[in-house]
């Protein structure tokens, strides 16, 4: 079936991807496989190849068992993520980037605690119950054989809200493609589009190129957003841009691509709160607050780029 065909089948469902997945036994083959691939680990671009399994560690410094720093409704999220329950977010420790302007560097460098796949399993149930509207995955590829292994017992126990894969863009596309069928909603960065930017800031040299792989590996699995009658999502691609100072994210570019490969209908959270942050301050022009003027101009270059820019996600 093609990704065209899929998404026309979604439409028909009342019920989360995952669900027919975990009924086909791919689930859960898809949990073994990742675990196994633990042994020399390839899961990010960094494509580190240590043996986790065995208590190395690679560029994110993660270790083979899910760690997370907090977990919850959160109401900050997106409005058709929230809608009135909230988005039932789940903070993972550890990244595979190293920004300077990072507002959460005690979670990116490891703050958290370990949990076992049960736990896992445990709270992702239980902030269905609290009444989130979805299941929110906060970098979470680093611990992606522990996260698909917990969501099959969870997906076994009555799990029946919506996954949300929340990324930083920097994905290895082939990894993505084993997610077909288990993420509903995708919710990356899109931070550059130029690759000695994102080696400045991020420490990352290939940045825009994977970024780019990534959003069209995602779109094409689950096609623009799409929520229900209470406007709260239920599949689709919600792609973050985080305008910088100075022009630094390179905006105009990345409007282009999206208007143009992907969709101009594509949800586009064109993001205006950058403030520095960690060391920022060694970074100039990133070492000052974005001015509103320069958020503003965002905004026209996305709509001469063809963007149709959705009201509920502009500020």
């Amino acid at each position: 079936m093609d990704p065209v065909q899929e998404r026309v089948l979604y439409c028909t469902m009342s019920y989360p991807a995952y669900i027919d997945t975990l009924k086909s036994g791919k689930l859960e083959r898809l949990a073994e496989s990742l675990k196994a691939s633990l042994s020399e680990c390839r899961l990010c671009p960094h494509s580190c190849g240590v043996n986790r399994l065995r208590g190395e560690t690679g560029y994110c410094v993660a270790g083979a068992e899910a760690e997370i720093a907090s977990y919850g409704p959160h109401f900050g999220e997106e409005p058709p993520l929230v809608g009135r329950g909230g988005s039932g977010t789940i903070f993972f420790s550890h990244c595979t980037l190293r920004c300077v302007f990072c507002q959460n560097f005690e979670i990116s460098r490891g703050h958290g605690q370990q949990v076992s796949e049960n736990e896992l399993a445990q709270i992702m149930l239980s902030l269905e119950k609290r009444g989130c509207h979805n299941i929110n995955l906060v970098t979470p590829t680093h611990f992606l054989p522990s996260i698909i292994a917990a969501l099959c017992i969870a997906a076994e126990k009555g799990l029946n809200v919506p996954v949300v894969y929340n990324i930083s863009g920097y994905e290895d596309h082939r990894i993505l493609a084993k997610l077909s069928g288990v993420v509903d909603i995708y919710l990356p960065d899109c931070k550059y589009t130029d690759a000695d930017v994102g080696k400045r800031l991020s420490d990352v040299s290939d940045y825009p190129q994977r970024a780019l792989d990534a959003l069209r590996e995602m779109h094409q699995q689950v096609g623009d957003l799409e929520t229900n009658r209470q406007g709260v999502a239920k599949r689709g691609v919600i792609i973050r841009h985080l305008v910088l100072p100075g022009g630094l994210a390179g905006s105009e570019k990345f409007f282009a691509f999206v208007a143009r490969e992907l969709s101009p209908h594509c949800a586009v959270n064109i993001m205006d709160q950058y403030h520095p942050a960690h060391i920022a301050y060694r970074f100039p022009p990133v070492d000052r607050c974005l001015l509103p003027k320069e958020y503003e101009d965002s905004l026209r270059t996305a709509k001469r780029c063809g963007l149709f820019l959705r009201k509920e996600l502009l500020h």
